[in-house]
């Protein structure tokens, strides 16, 4: 099991929390902000970890449904059959899911509006995994 963790970078405090957790219970992941190094060409590196990873997570809010490389992601997730069943989208906060795809609001969704820890609950369970909070 390998993941990337795709998402629009003004989501930024989000997404590291859901990396933090994933890693900290010991789930592979690749994510950009830890995987890119500085000076690499960061879509050839997004395009390597996607053609290496089997699970794709989508972190959804309005800043992400309305970015080009999330999208750009998103549909070469779709197109590869080692994705189907596969694809989960994280919702972070309210938008228009429809905007980023047309397929996605047929996919379940991992609910982390309300809660932090429920949402962590619920994406750690898709491998079997217990949810232990970082403070707890």
């Amino acid at each position: 099991m390998n993941i990337l963790l795709s998402h629009c970078s003004l989501d930024h405090d989000f997404t590291i929390r859901v990396a933090a957790t994933l890693r900290r219970h010991g789930v592979p992941l690749w994510f950009s902000q830890t995987n890119i190094m500085g000076a690499q060409q960061w879509h050839d590196e997004i395009g390597s970890a996607l053609r290496r990873c089997d699970w794709f997570i989508v972190v959804l809010s309005p800043d992400s449904v309305g970015s080009r490389w999330v999208k750009h992601e998103l549909i070469y997730a779709l197109q590869q059959a080692r994705f189907e069943d596969r694809i989960v989208p994280l919702l972070y906060r309210q938008c228009d899911i429809e905007r980023l795809s047309w397929v996605l609001p047929a996919f379940q969704h991992i609910d982390f509006r309300s809660d932090f820890d429920d949402g962590c609950r619920d994406l750690l369970r898709l491998w079997g995994l217990g949810h232990q909070p970082a403070y707890g």
